[in-house]
């Protein structure tokens, strides 16, 4: 995706994450300047240990809940790329002080720093969680419905948030809801795991994985090379229309859970037959959790010209391959 031989200096907040490092990454190997600020509350260092000894590349240890070190962070960048949030909505179920602290007061100490260090634009990770209880397939930007949990509400802030930013302080702004990424580099462990790297852990070791309710829940499962080009897209538009926004983020095709698992243990019989003979266990259904997903990305195609690289299925393969030998 080659767009401009500019090189840049760009801030990944979130940046040891799995999107951010991602990121961070694809970055440096275009040959800019990336920067990377993070707590490790849920990054890694495994994550940009590689990146350490890249000229290119510097490390902030430190927290987005602090205005100093968000000024420091930002000071002499070009382009802002905020990963950095408290993600999962059971989590923010059972803790939604710390979700609205991260989520909501790191982002304003981010956006207030942007503004004042004049960057050229800020973009940010939202989420499909904001189309709430909207019931509308597909998803389009412009039609939500009311939040269904906390990390959902501290999401759709971020949107408000950046929007006064952009018609108050003139600061230009782009916000991409994710949906349902997954890729390399995703953490399968911890509580909060999201499910396919938490599926794939569990099939390797030929333990069950569990699907909340049954399993017919649909998603629009996102390849994390699609996400790339789409924050690409968002920071180099000199589209004057594009910016000042909201897009879907996503393939725009969705697939229930029971598709998933069988398009894992599909592609991971490959490597070891024995998985194609695990079973399925069926949990209860998890609260907060919206039915289906489905993100429309015409809006994104027409203004960023953004065109996925990578179904769900493609992507799928890549990320098992990974997995396999990574794990």
């Amino acid at each position: 995706m080659e767009i401009t031989n500019q090189k840049f200096t760009i801030i990944v907040t979130g940046g040891a994450g799995f999107i951010g490092s991602n990121l961070c990454n694809y970055f440096l190997e275009k040959g800019h300047q990336v920067c990377c600020l993070d707590n490790f509350a849920t990054g890694h260092r495994h994550n940009i240990e590689p990146f350490l000894k890249n000229p290119h590349f510097k490390l902030i240890e430190g927290d987005i809940r602090n205005l100093d070190t968000c000024r420091l962070a930002v000071n002499g960048v070009d382009y802002v790329l905020h990963q950095a949030a408290l993600g999962s909505v059971p989590r923010s179920i059972n803790d939604p002080i710390t979700s609205n602290e991260v989520n909501v007061s790191g982002f304003l100490n981010m956006l207030v720093a942007a503004r004042d260090a004049q960057v050229k634009r800020f973009i940010y990770a939202a989420s499909s969680s904001t189309y709430g209880d909207s019931e509308s397939l597909p998803k389009v930007e412009e039609i939500i419905g009311k939040p269904l949990s906390p990390y959902a509400i501290t999401k759709y802030v971020n949107e408000l948030y950046a929007e006064i930013f952009s018609k108050t302080y003139g600061l230009e702004t782009i916000g991409l809801r994710y949906f349902n990424v997954f890729g390399r580099r995703q953490d399968p462990d911890g509580a909060y795991a999201a499910v396919i790297p938490k599926f794939v852990k569990s099939l390797i070791k030929h333990e069950s994985p569990v699907i909340n309710g049954d399993g017919l829940f649909s998603r629009d499962f996102t390849y994390i090379d699609n996400v790339i080009q789409m924050n690409e897209l968002a920071m180099l538009t000199e589209n004057p229309e594009a910016v000042n926004t909201v897009y879907n983020t996503a393939y725009g095709d969705r697939v229930t859970l029971n598709q998933m698992v069988a398009l894992l243990k599909e592609y991971l019989s490959v490597y070891d037959s024995e998985i194609s003979h695990v079973e399925v266990i069926y949990g209860p259904q998890r609260a907060g959790d919206i039915p289906h997903s489905l993100a429309s990305v015409e809006k994104a195609k027409r203004l960023l010209h953004y065109q996925p690289q990578f179904s769900f299925s493609q992507g799928l393969k890549e990320a098992v391959d990974w997995y396999w030998n990574n794990l």
